[in-house]
């Protein structure tokens, strides 16, 4: 596709309202939460045949001249790493979501504007998100670690696992265990808003506006220079760098007003559960479904103490309104995540080799290709389909009842969550196999 197609193609969404449509993701701090928790969650929405896998990578030391090849393009590999888990789609390097050691989570959107979002490989929004946990151990060093990767390496590249190109630029939610960061950007330029309590989201459209914490220092001089801001005006970053007007980004419908609704709407009392309800959603749009639809979904309870857990939720597969959300939590030894990661083609991988992907591999993992299966199952029959659901709720439940005594008490013996995240999947194929 051209450079022209391309831009033809954006303009004829914004002026359709065919947006093209993307995750929602969402943080809620005190007094906002019950208990003193942070509450992070992200609902990963893209090709609805695309795998998501939930992977983890244990801390690292590395040599001071080694190099890091990210999904497109090599970088400079940092000195040490920290320990992260996330949830990806299978056939890249960086992560559409995920958490680290530190209890530092991140997730980014797809955003829009006026800038072209850059067709030429560079790193993927996708390939920051795991930068900034692998290289942070604050929500606000993981702002500075991608902002400084930007003015680096830029971003870009083909976000879709398909030769047709997908380029958008990126925004991130950002959270740690005393407050939340914002940062989107356009191309190299970008803006931070910190988030001290209450709640927040973010959805494919701009939505910083004048409370502007951090930012890129030619980022308003760039914006005079093309004639997007006067000088005079109060400067409002979605104002100025999106194609629509923060008034339609509050118009009722859009997924991102109607989750700042539902955050809204329990308010006080956002824990887990309500954060899980509010990614099941279908209604507001927020659970999506068709083309692009919710293929991964993830929930992080963090705890303000910090003697206490993270304890860090992923389905590894798509809708979460037909999945189990299995928890995970950060403790010497733990192995890979074998049934939840996708095959490995090495070298051979359509998605590394020139000219990109001219075939698509089998990338499906084995919870994938269980829970296939039974999706069906629950989608074409009655009484049978309601008790597999049912089933899967209370394996849900009675997970979320045990990480109580960790995120109150602490974890005393690591040996007993260890195997947690793994133990949980072979959980729920014990209930599929009952089906």
């Amino acid at each position: 596709m051209t450079g022209k197609r391309k831009r033809d193609l954006r303009f004829h969404w914004m002026s359709t309202g065919m947006h093209p449509c993307s995750c929602d993701t969402f943080v809620a701090l005190p007094p906002s939460t019950e208990g003193q928790r942070v509450i992070f969650g992200k609902n990963s929405d893209r090709p609805c045949d695309e795998v998501q896998e939930v992977v983890y990578f244990p801390a690292r030391d590395y040599g001071a001249e080694e190099k890091l090849e990210c999904t497109y393009i090599e970088i400079e590999q940092a000195p040490h790493t920290y320990a992260v888990v996330l949830s990806r789609p299978a056939w890249l390097w960086g992560a559409e979501m995920g958490a680290n050691e530190h209890q530092v989570c991140i997730g980014n959107e797809a955003v829009w504007g006026r800038e072209n979002a850059d067709d030429d490989e560079a790193l993927l929004g996708m390939d920051l998100v795991r930068l900034g946990l692998e290289r942070a151990d604050t929500a606000v060093k993981a702002v500075d670690v991608i902002a400084d990767l930007l003015e680096k390496y830029g971003q870009g590249g083909n976000c879709m696992e398909d030769q047709c190109g997908f380029t958008y630029h990126n925004s991130f939610l950002i959270s740690d265990r005393t407050e939340a960061w914002v940062l989107e950007t356009s191309g190299k330029y970008w803006a931070a808003e910190k988030v001290e309590g209450g709640h927040r989201n973010i959805s494919n459209q701009y939505s910083i506006t004048t409370q502007i914490d951090k930012e890129h220092p030619g980022m308003r001089e760039y914006a005079k220079d093309q004639g997007w801001w006067d000088g005079d005006t109060p400067f409002s970053f979605a104002g100025v760098y999106s194609f629509v007007t923060t008034s339609r980004l509050e118009a009722a419908g859009s997924r991102y007003c109607e989750g700042k609704r539902l955050l809204e709407k329990s308010s006080g009392r956002i824990n887990s559960e309500a954060m899980m309800d509010i990614l099941r959603n279908k209604e507001s749009g927020i659970n999506m479904e068709g083309m692009f639809a919710s293929t991964g979904s993830m929930v992080s309870v963090v705890p303000l103490d910090p003697s206490l857990p993270g304890v860090h939720y992923f389905t590894g597969t798509p809708d979460p309104e037909r999945s189990v959300f299995k928890p995970f939590i950060f403790v010497e030894g733990i192995k890979e995540l074998k049934l939840t990661s996708s095959p490995c083609y090495g070298e051979d991988d359509p998605a590394k080799k020139k000219p990109r992907f001219q075939s698509k591999p089998d990338r499906k993992h084995p919870l994938f290709l269980k829970h296939e299966v039974v999706a069906a199952i629950i989608d074409s029959t009655g009484e049978r389909g309601q008790k597999i659901m049912q089933n899967m709720n209370d394996l849900e439940k009675n997970k979320m009842a045990e990480m109580e005594a960790y995120l109150t008490g602490g974890v005393g013996d690591p040996t007993m969550v260890v195997h947690l995240f793994t133990n949980t999947v072979e959980e729920e194929f014990q209930v599929y196999s009952k089906s």
